[in-house]
């Protein structure tokens, strides 16, 4: 019964013993996501639980996108542009998801957050293997960062292989040369290891699709997408700046990085520099 006196008796449909059938609790495994809230402060502090689901629920958003970015490079790898397009559309609703995040983060203050930072001890963002494997297969390579997971031998094997197979971009470039686009034999045989970095012979290719687009729709079309998916991690970058900033100023990170300095450096990495150098060159 409601305040006004209003009640809303269950349907004879609805079930409601669930001994031998399975419920929602039963399918999602809550039983498991919400025990995994454990706080290690002592006494517990709490904005600590604030601070643990905004990191859970960002790597639960990461694991679909790094789900959806294998399906489109996989598709594309078999010039399926248009499903490939769609699995990316949500990659952007995760990405966008994942900005505002921040601003629920950034309700913690530098005060809130001191109470319970010890007990990170050296536990950091940047041993996220998902934010890695991203990264990674956006093409943003770094050898390197295997080291950070040698204590992880699985995590350390799906990076590796991360990092021996094409990335989304590559896919994309041998996609556009099978329909036509003249993309030199070199970039389609580079090492695929390697970070990726601009390639000016790429430039007359994408001002060709840029300047016709009428006849190279499909193509112009997956350009802006990959466009929109590189603008968005740029803007997560910055909020994430930004929220760190805010809560522990010029402090170095807990996992040993400078903090708001080695963020910043992040702005300066891109996925898909092409795509907006030839911006120069539309209508030249």
């Amino acid at each position: 019964m409601t305040a006004d006196g209003y009640s809303r008796p269950l349907e004879p449909g609805v079930r409601r013993d669930f001994s031998d059938e399975m419920s929602y609790g039963d399918y999602l495994r809550l039983d498991l996501v919400l025990s995994a809230q454990q706080p290690v402060s002592d006494p517990p502090r709490h904005d600590e639980m604030l601070f643990i689901i905004q990191h859970q629920t960002s790597e639960l958003w990461l694991k679909l996108m790094l789900h959806e970015l294998r399906a489109a490079r996989d598709l594309l790898a078999h010039d399926e542009l248009s499903p490939a397009l769609k699995a990316l559309a949500r990659v952007k609703h995760i990405q966008n998801t994942l900005v505002v995040q921040w601003r629920v983060l950034s309700t913690l203050t530098p005060s809130e957050y001191a109470e319970f930072r010890s007990f990170l001890q050296s536990s950091s963002g940047f041993q996220s293997w998902q934010y890695r494997a991203v990264e990674f297969i956006l093409g943003n390579k770094d050898e390197q960062m295997l080291q950070v997971f040698d204590h992880q031998p699985q995590v350390h094997r799906l990076l590796t292989d991360l990092l021996d197979e094409p990335t989304l971009y590559d896919e994309f470039l041998r996609f556009l040369n099978r329909i036509g686009h003249p993309v030199p034999r070199d970039i389609l045989d580079r090492d695929v290891r390697r970070r990726w970095h601009l390639h000016p012979t790429l430039l007359p290719i994408f001002a060709d699709i840029y300047d016709h687009t009428k006849s190279h729709w499909r193509e112009y079309e997956a350009c802006e997408t990959l466009v929109d998916i590189e603008d968005n991690f740029q803007t997560w970058r910055f909020q994430h700046l930004k929220t760190v900033e805010r809560i522990i100023g010029s402090r170095t990170g807990t996992g040993g990085s400078s903090g708001v300095p080695f963020l910043r450096k992040a702005l300066d990495l891109t996925f898909f520099p092409e795509l907006y150098a030839v911006r120069a060159e539309i209508g030249a």
